[in-house]
């Protein structure tokens, strides 16, 4: 062989060594890292062993915990249904169901007869009883008969009738200093009423008696108004609370230039006393339940700030009784312009009685529009100075 060939072999030789030596040594790092590895997971079992259990065990905890809490978590409270309608209106609807009875007796009673005088007030009504004239007319039996004759019956209350129109300025006359005596009488009593006293009752009991009474006919027999039937010694029981010794009983002391006409006052006012307390019945009850509202603490506390009943008064029983006096202002009103003496309604009974159904109520329905006229202006007025308590 040539020395380049046997050169060739001995490279040969000594790459083949390096190659065998060289997969030796990678067989021997793969054994050991296999080696190692298998020793790792020998060493890591125990331990996720370990982590596997308590996972476990915490899951169990958790799952007790919320067993427990949900055994104390309190039950949930049903909710009941709320009503559509607000307690308001269910008072409101109480209310109604407590007047329904008297509701149904006004629109039968009441408002039917009232508009049956709107009607007659604008016709011309004939009483029929003949036969003949009622076959005339065309009626199956005897009634009303009546023509439309538009707003003649209140020009001939205005235009013919001489007495309506002095009837209604006397009955506007005589209410407007009739109803401010009435409210200061009747507050002046309920406050001296109001204290604690021997007797009080009784006195609240006295002074409510004409209420309980027949105010028109026992006054009208105290009045001398009354001349018909058993009542003929009317005018002699009357006499008994005249006060005409007025006049006589200044001159007695002295007072011999006063003149006519303030004697005549005096003894008017003097006179009108009895028509004073027989009128002031209901109000008195009405201001006495208003006192009675007013705390105690507020009279405490006034008398401890030092102030006088005259302050007390004014600052805080006024305007805490101001829509009681409103109330009776309005009241007082009306009972004053439907009195049974007033002369106004005195006429109209009269017409009424004489079978006049359409002069008699177109005389009530301007009667009505007037005393309507005049509360709406007294309400507008007054109801500006009312103070009303909010809860």
């Amino acid at each position: 062989m040539s020395e380049f060939e046997n050169e060739n072999m001995n490279e040969l030789e000594n790459t083949a060594e390096t190659a065998s030596e060289t997969v030796e040594e990678i067989t021997e790092t793969v054994s050991e890292a296999a080696e190692e590895a298998a020793e790792e997971i020998v060493e890591e079992a125990p331990v996720r062993k370990a982590a596997v259990h308590m996972t476990a065990s915490a899951a169990a905890l958790n799952a007790e915990g919320e067993i427990d809490i949900r055994r104390r978590k309190p039950r949930e409270v049903k909710q009941i249904k709320q009503s559509k309608i607000s307690y308001e209106r269910k008072k409101g609807l109480y209310g109604y169901g407590f007047v329904a009875l008297w509701i149904v007796g006004v629109l039968y009673m009441f408002i039917v007869p009232m508009c049956q005088s709107l009607w007659y007030a604008m016709c011309k009504t004939e009483l029929v009883n003949d036969a003949a004239r009622q076959a005339e007319l065309g009626m199956s039996g005897p009634g009303i008969y009546t023509t439309w004759n538009d707003f003649e019956n209140i020009r001939w209350a205005f235009t013919v009738n001489p007495d309506y129109p002095k009837n209604l300025a006397a009955s506007l006359g005589e209410t407007a200093y009739t109803v401010p005596l009435v409210l200061v009488f009747s507050l002046f009593v309920a406050l001296l009423l109001n204290d604690k006293f021997k007797g009080r009752t009784l006195a609240r009991a006295i002074f409510f008696l004409p209420v309980l009474i027949a105010t028109g006919p026992v006054l009208g027999v105290i009045n001398g108004d009354m001349l018909s039937q058993g009542i003929s010694d009317a005018s002699q029981f009357s006499a008994l609370f005249k006060t005409d010794f007025v006049q006589d009983f200044l001159q007695f002391m002295g007072l011999n230039n006063i003149s006519q006409q303030l004697a005549d006052t005096v003894s008017e006012v003097t006179s009108s006393i009895l028509n004073l307390i027989w009128d002031s019945g209901i109000q008195i009850l009405i201001f006495i339940s208003a006192l009675q509202t007013i705390p105690v603490s507020a009279k405490e506390a006034a008398s401890m700030e030092g102030a006088t009943g005259w302050e007390f008064f004014w600052k805080i029983t006024f305007p805490t009784i101001s829509p009681m006096i409103f109330a009776n202002l309005i009241y007082t009103t009306i009972d004053a312009f439907v009195k049974s003496d007033n002369p106004v309604m005195q006429q109209v009974m009269t017409y009424i009685k004489q079978w006049e159904y359409d002069h008699a109520s177109a005389m009530a329905w301007v009667y009505f529009a007037i005393v309507g006229v005049i509360l709406a202006i007294i309400s507008a007025i007054v109801s500006r100075f009312i103070f009303y308590q909010v809860d």
